[in-house]
Order: C-alpha cells, then structure tokens, then sequence
C-alpha cells in the first residue's frame, strides 16, 4: 500500500472527496434496503459451509481475500461519498437547482446504504484478521512520512501509537464522520420543507436509515475487536480455525459464565453462525441454523438440541440465563435469514423468535444408517422433519418425507447403488419408522419389477413381480409373499413355455396343493413340496381324457391310477415306461360305461376344493380392511391401497429416479372426506347403485382402486393364452366372492361415514342370506363386467362342445323357410303370422324366410349386448311379450301361450335369432342370476331356453342323418 494511491479518496469534503465516477445505483438497488430501514436482501454474501461451520485457514490467506476487497469498496465509497454529499450541499445552498428525488441520499437511499454495509464488511473483516498489522509490516518510515498530509483531511484523529492502530483507525474515523454529517445535512433540508411538503416523509426516513447506519457500524467495530481479542486468548490452532474474516463472536462465557453438560466444555462461545465448545485443544461447533434452545422450568437452565447432540448450558445467576437465551436466540434467527441484523443484533424482521422447523442441509457422523449421509431438507426440534433429501457416500439416495429423523410418509423414493455403472434399485413406496411398510414399487436394475407391499422393508402381503423382459426365463408372479419370498397362494405364469401355475408357495418354492394350466390345454392338479410333485394328482388333457394317480413331471402316469377316456371307457391298474417307447401297463380295461354326458364335465373342475374361495386373496382384502378400521385417514391411503406412478421398461439414470413424479396427485384426504360426505347422500337403493357405480369406476376412490387390484389378480389366474375351461368353476366362484368383499367393503365405509358424524348403522347386522340378496341385486351386476371377459371365455371353452351341436342344429334349421320351419315344430296353423308377410309379385309365401316373429328374432339377439344377467332375463322376458303379442295379433285377440305352444315358437325364434354360444351364455345366466328368482317368471324362461337349445342340438343331429330332403313324418 502506498500512500500516493490513496490520496485520491481523501477530498476536500470531510475525510473523503474526489471525483466519482458512478454512482452504482442500478447495480445496488436489487439487493439493498428501502429507505425505510427494512431489510430487503443480504446485504452481503453469508455462505454458510458445512461442518465445521468455517474452513480452517492461516490469516495470510485471510488477508488476501479481505485486503483487495476493502480497497475495491473504499474506491465505491469514496466516489459515492463526493457525490452524495455535493448533491446534498448544492441542493442546500440552491433549492430550486435539483428535485429532492434526484439526490443520492434520498432517491437512491438502498444504493447508498449497500456500498456502506459492503466497506463495513470488508473492513471489518480486515481487523478480524489483524490485515493492517500484515500491511504495516515493513512500511513505518514510509507511514510517519505521510502522517503530516493525513493530520489535515483527518482532524481530531491520534497519530500516535502502532502503524497498524493508526491505519485502522484511518480507514474507519471518516465513514464515521461523513454518516453523522449526512444526518446532520438531511435534518438542515428537512427545516427548510414545509410541514406538508411531500418529500417530507421521504427525508424523514432518511434520517432513520443513517442514524440506524450508524448504530450498525458501531455493532460491527465492537463484534469485530471482540473477534480480534479472543485471538489474543487462543492457542495459535484454535485462532486460526475460529477468528476468519468471514465470523464475529457475539458472546463470550469467560465474559457471563456458562457451562455446557455433561460436555464438560472449558470455554462457550457463541458466533455469529455457530455455537462452540472448547475443550482443551478439540473444538465441537454446532451451525446455528440447526440449533434450538430451549429454557428448563425452574432451573437456571438452558436445554441446547442439535441433530447428533444434546446438552444443557448451566448459569448461576438468572439475569445471566436470559443474557444467552436471548443473544442465542436472535444469532439463530439471524443465521436462518441468511443476512445480519439491522441496525443492531435483534433488530430484523419478526418473529423475534427461532421457529421450530427450518430448512438446512447436515452432514452426519455418528454411528447409523445416517451415518456420514447428507440430509438437506426440512427440520423440527434436532431432526430431519417433513420434506427432505438424503444422499450417502456409496451413493444411496432418500427423497421423500420424514418424522422424527426416520423416514416415513408416503411415496419416498430410496436409490441403491449397484456395482454395474449407473444402475440402481429404485424403491418408490410408503415408509413408516425409517422402513419400507406399506404399498410400493421396486424396479431393480436387473429390470425385474416389483408391485406390491412391503413390512419391515421387506416384501410381504399381496405383490406382483415382472421379470426383465430379455430374461433367459421371463415370468410374471401374482400372489402372496412373506418376509421377502413367495409364500401362500399365489400365479406365477413361465414366459417361455406358457405355463401357468395356481397354487400354494412357502420360502420362493411350490408348496402344497397346485394346479398346473400348460399351452398345450394339459391341465392337472397335485400337491407339491419343495418345488416338486409329489403323491397323486388329477391330469385332464385337452381332449377330456382324466387320469387320476402319480406321474411324472413330463406328465407321463406312474404308479397305481386311473384313466377315463371321452368315449367313457376306463382302464385302471398300474402305470410305468417301458424299456422302448410308449406306456406300459397293468390292468383292467372298462368297455361297457356309456359315453358321459358333455355336460358331465363340469364335475371335471380343479382347484375349487383346495383352494377355499374366501382365503384365496387375503393380501388383496387385508389393507382394504385395516384402512376402514383405521378410521379410513386420507393420508393413508396410498399406503394401504396403492398408488399410480409412470411407469416405464426404459432403462433411467439415477437423477431420472429422484425426478420420479406421480399423475397429478391432490389431496388424498379431502378426496377421502368428499366420498365418505357423498356415500352418506345416496343410501337409497337408486342413489346408492349411482354411487357405487362412479366408485367402482374411479381411479382414486377406496372400491374402485380394490376393484382394479382384483381384476389384476383374476386376469393372472384365468385371463390369456393360460385359460382352460377346467378352471371355471374357480372363477365363478370368485367372482361372487368379489361382489361379496366389495359389498363389504361398503358396508364398512358407510361405517366409518356414519362414525365421523357420531351415528351408527340404524340396521341389524346382515346375515348370510340378507347380504347375498343384497350382493346379487347391487353389486354383482356393477362388478361383473371387470370380470365378464375373462369369465366368459371359461364359459366358452367349457361348453365348446355342446355349442358346435347348438350350431350344427341352427345351420340345419336355417334352411327351412318359415312356413316349412313352423310345420316340422308342429306350430298350429292358426298361430302362423303369414298374413304379416308381404310378397311381391314373384314371391310364394311358402319360399320365405326369417319374416315371421320378426320383432321376437330381433328383441332375443339383444341377449348378447349385455353382461348383466338380470337384463338377459329381461330381454328373454320381453322376447317372450314380442311372441305372446304377435300370436294375440294372428289371433285378434289377446292370448296366452299354454307350454306346449310356446316351446315349438320359441324354438323357431332361437333358431332364427342365430345367437353363438348360447349354451355358454344360458349357463352364465343360470350360475350368476340372483337367488330371488328361482321358481318365479325368470326361472320359467330361462328353463324354456334350456329346452330350447337341447331340442336344437338333438335336431340338427337327426336332420344330418335324413338321406335326402325333408320327410317331416320322419322326423315326428
């Protein structure tokens, strides 16, 4: 430093002067003060570093940084000085000269203010690290040689002392000087304004600024010499770590006593942005922003929680206990703004005191699954709280929410690293207590992917689990689990050779009873135990053979058995292979049963006994019911019932899992209030299938998301290449056990409803009969179509058989025009509806075909354009209206059809009504109806249907048999 250069910034006002060049103002207005005094922005640059809360660092580089800092904000300060204070002298001396908004000190006031706060940091930060001793070194000759130029600009200063004590005191003397003159001028201009003057206000404030301006500069002196001394008491170590330019000590316990327990700590200082302890050569330091104090009843006590320690800071005396709350207090409070005080410590913005939840990043480094990991997210009370990151050292990541420094809440995302470059399991799922508990998705970097629950970060309860699509052996899972294996009834379907296995699992093996569903139509079921079969078993292939015995894995009999063949013949004995090819055997060959009946092969079902309905999917059930018990809470609903995410097979970077967002998610517990209001307002039974109708179909409410949960599992068990009609009677059953659960399910929530308004269910409970009626009339025809496709397909295979001979007896009929057709069903001539034929000129009513019970033809082909069996029914119903109507027209008069006339016109309108499947849809009808309807009018119909369609299949093979065209005698 030399002298000649800093001449420039001594001028012939008070202490500085000179030419300014800029004034600054556009470029400081963004982050400064208003004229008001209240603060804005930093008014400076607080970075807070991590713990330690300053780096360790020797005061030769300290004073590198802060020396050049000061000479660039003395430059700014002085320019700003000289104008400022010739605008406010020339506006004093000339009034009618420059507008009051024009002059600095007023009109650009936050400028102002800035530049001073940025010289008061720099120097301060010089003093803190003894800077002027650093730059006097060497230079005193020189120094004293400049003395009697200075003593001119700078009256009433002492030249005497050190170097060091004298520029220091030169570089702070005139900012001391210029702010009070600055008051001293704007009250001067404030006397010469009228009291109404409009820039009175604005003057006034002014004042304020600068006199608060000055009240912060002498803060600033003080912290900082109180900074500089505590070097003087410090071993050269600890003056290094803690008196850096960047800190200032606000409290000394060598100054108000205070002992830390049971840390037993020798020394306590409180900074600016940290709380230390000093126990001999060890420093404990503590950041601020995640410091709460708290005052212990009764004692002279001060309880200090940090995210890794605890201790209590002890006085003896009270006023000293109130000293330290309160500077402890108002030093966090400053430290969580991110900017000092103004004008003094306390001073800023209010509330006045720390607030229990903030927002701050730590390291960790005690001993735990936290250790060294980094939080950066909110806290309360010491502990990662509410919305938070953390990212260890192996690079495992956690987003998502916490409670108590745990993880827990809904949809936390948590990333494993895997040796593989940029592959990681992605674990997005409910937590509670810091584990994974509750509904979740796993996607690991092996590409499998997991859909399901987890307990004690495990995976247990219902789930799914995909293989990587590329896989050697791709598989999809669909069941129960326990403790992270496959345990109880469960699907698993092999990608490659389409086989499909139903059955029990224990420790991720096939345990217990199963069915197995090959490709090839083969289906059998046995017993297996550590993944093998083992006694007898029923084998079914797909041409209606049955075999019951042992056999081998390749399906080969083995051991004592029986086989039943199609045609009805069985052979029973003992099974084995050969030395050559083929099955060798002993036994007794049965030739003379009668071929069975097709419909005999309904008792040909599997699984229905060993695998009792009501416990097949208690994994899918449990949650459901837990949440009504709960109380139905909003917030845990995705926990208990699933949530939807984007999901994607394409590979994703770790930063793509932590951006990991779900579809438009709103508030799960309004949503929950709004239903369970809304159930209460459709009881009636019209209202309440409205209700249960948008409920079921709705993505995010409790009985649609159950619903959907069950179609996943019975399109698992039934649905695909895997269907086989030896399975129907599972599915029947099935589904009747969903309609009863989910009516369940309402009941409970209607509960729960009535519950939260301090009513109770005015009905009795239902029984058994009381509760099928109600699941048959309500929900069971809401519920069918999710199941309907699948559901029928097993119908369709099933009575494949029976409907070729329906189909070969409808193509036969169909060649008969009307009048032939109604003379071979011995339909009395007087019941013919000829005269509603209309011929044209080339026509004879005896060549016409598919006119007459036009109207009935067309209402019965309508049976095929619903799933609900009450609307089948209603349609034969109104079939039957269309036929009873027609003959009453024929007739001219209305007639009711006695059976015997009825069936032979009823035939004639299946016939030509050509409707497939329908042996399939009348056992549909027959297995699903409601139970009220047995023995009445729907009941009857549905028989005359029956009849119908038998009287077709035994038809058409007698018309295929006739050896040229029709003989009716011999068809009679």
């Amino acid at each position: 430093m030399t002298l000649g250069r800093d001449r420039g910034w001594v001028g012939s006002a008070p202490g500085w002067g000179g030419a300014a060049r800029h004034s600054g103002e556009q470029r400081l207005r963004a982050g400064a003060p208003c004229a008001a005094g209240r603060w804005k922005q930093p008014c400076c640059d607080w970075r807070r570093p991590s713990q330690p809360p300053w780096p360790m660092s020797t005061h030769a580089s300290c004073s590198l940084c802060s020396w050049p800092q000061l000479l660039r904000s003395s430059q700014q300060l002085r320019q700003l000085t000289e104008q400022s204070l010739q605008s406010l002298l020339k506006r004093l001396h000339q009034p009618r000269t420059t507008g009051l908004e024009a002059l600095p000190l007023l009109g650009s006031a936050d400028g102002v203010l800035q530049v001073h706060l940025e010289y008061i940091e720099s120097y301060t930060s010089c003093l803190v690290a003894q800077v002027f001793q650093q730059v006097a070194k060497g230079k005193r000759e020189h120094w004293l040689a400049q003395c009697r130029p200075l003593q001119k600009y700078l009256a009433g200063m002492s030249f005497e002392g050190s170097v060091d004590a004298v520029l220091g005191q030169a570089l702070c003397q005139p900012l001391a000087q210029h702010l009070q003159q600055y008051i001293l001028l704007l009250l001067r201009l404030r006397d010469t304004l009228r009291k109404h003057h409009p820039a009175q206000e604005l003057v006034i404030n002014a004042i304020t600024l600068y006199g608060n301006l000055q009240s912060f500069l002498q803060q600033a002196l003080d912290q900082a010499v109180a900074t500089q001394a505590l070097g003087h008491s410090l071993s050269s170590r600890l003056k290094d770590a803690l008196c850096t330019p960047g800190h200032r000590l606000l409290q000394d316990s060598q100054d108000i006593p205070v002992t830390a327990i049971p840390l037993r700590a020798e020394r306590v200082l409180l900074f600016d942005d940290a709380l230390v302890l000093l126990k001999g050569p060890n420093i404990h330091s503590f950041d601020l922003r995640l410091v709460w104090v708290h005052p212990v009843q009764d004692r002279c006590m001060l309880r200090v929680v940090t995210p890794e320690d605890e201790f209590s800071l002890c006085v003896r005396d009270p006023q000293d206990l109130v000293v330290w709350q309160w500077k402890v207090s108002q030093a966090v409070c400053q430290a969580l703004r991110g900017k000092k005080d103004f004008p003094v410590l306390g001073a800023g913005p209010a509330p006045s005191e720390p607030p229990a939840c903030r927002s701050a990043a730590y390291t960790f480094r005690t001993k735990g699954h936290l250790c060294r990991a980094t939080y950066e997210g909110e806290w309360y009370s010491g502990r990662p709280h509410g919305k938070g990151t953390l990212k260890w050292p192996d690079g495992r990541n956690h987003v998502g929410n916490f409670r108590w420094g745990l993880e827990h809440g809904s949809f936390g995302i948590y990333l494993v690293p895997k040796a593989i470059e940029d592959k990681f399991d992605c674990y997005k799922c409910h937590w509670q207590e810091g584990t994974m508990q509750g509904y979740g998705i796993c996607e690991y970097s092996s590409e499998e992917v997991y859909r399901g629950y987890f307990q004690a970060g495990l995976r247990h309860g219902f789930g799914v689990l995909d293989s990587a699509p590329q896989a050697p052996q791709p598989f999809r899972y669909t069941g129960h689990w326990a403790k992270d294996q496959r345990s109880g009834y469960g699907i698993q379907e092999d990608g490659n050779s389409g086989e499909r296995y139903i059955g029990m699992w224990q420790a991720d093996q096939r345990n217990g009873s199963g069915v197995v569903v090959t490709q090839a139509g083969i289906c059998y079921q046995s017993t297996f135990q550590a993944d093998k079969m083992v006694g007898p078993g029923v084998l079914l292939s797909e041409d209606d053979s049955l075999y019951e015995g042992t056999f081998t894995k390749d399906l080969t009999p083995e051991g004592k058995g029986k086989i039943t063949f199609p045609n009805g013949f069985t052979l029973e004995g003992w099974f084995g292979s050969g030395t050559g090819r083929g099955l060798n055997t002993q036994g007794v060959l049965d030739t003379a049963a009668l071929p069975p009946d097709p419909s005999s092969t309904c008792k040909r079902q599997l699984g229905v006994d060993a695998f009792p309905v009501e416990s097949r999917w208690p994994g899918v059930y449990g949650p459901f019911r837990v949440f009504m018990v709960a109380g139905c809470p909003g917030e845990l609903q995705e926990a208990l019932l699933g949530f939807h995410v984007q999901r994607s097979r394409v590979p994703r970077r770790a930063q793509d899992y932590l951006r990991c967002e779900r579809s438009c998610l709103e508030d799960e517990a309004g949503r929950m209030e709004d239903a369970l209001e809304e159930l209460l307002c459709h009881r009636e039974p019209a209202a309440l299938q409205r209700y249960l109708q948008k409920a079921l179909n709705s993505t995010w409410h409790p009985l649609g998301k159950l619903l959907r949960t069950l179609m996943l599992t019975f399109q698992a068990t039934y649905g695909g290449f895997g269907a086989n009609k030896h399975l129907q009677g599972m599915a029947q059953g099935e589904v009747k056990q969903h309609a009863r659960e989910l009516w369940a399910a309402y009941r409970g929530l209607l509960r729960v409803a009535l519950q939260r308004k301090g009513q109770a269910l005015e009905e009795e409970p239902e029984d058994a009969e009381t509760r099928d009626l109600q699941v048959h009339r309500l929900m069971l025809p809401l519920v069918l179509p999710s199941f309907y496709s699948e559901l029928f397909t097993l119908y369709l295979l099933l009575h494949e058989p029976e409907d070729a001979l329906y189909s070969q007896g409808i193509a036969s009929l169909s060649l008969f025009p009307d009048s032939k057709l109604l003379e071979f069903l011995d339909v009395h001539k007087h019941l013919w509806p000829l005269k509603d034929l209309r011929l044209t000129s080339n026509q004879r009513s005896s060549l016409v075909r598919d006119r007459c019970f036009l109207s009935a033809t067309e209402c019965l082909q309508k049976i095929i354009t619903t799933v609900d069996p009450r609307e089948k029914l209603e349609v034969l119903e109104k079939t039957y209206g269309e036929i009873e109507a027609t003959v009453s027209r024929v007739l001219g008069r209305e007639h009711k059809l006695p059976m015997d006339d009825l069936l032979p016109l009823l035939i004639y309108v299946v016939s030509r009504a050509r409707i497939q499947h329908l042996g399939a849809e009348i056992h549909l009808i027959r297995d699903m109806m409601d139970p009220v309807h047995t023995g009445g009018l729907y009941d009857f119909l549905l028989t005359a249907l029956e009849s119908c369609y038998e009287h077709i299949q035994k038809g058409g093979m007698r018309l295929r048999r006739l050896p040229g065209h029709w003989d009716l005698r011999d068809l009679s």
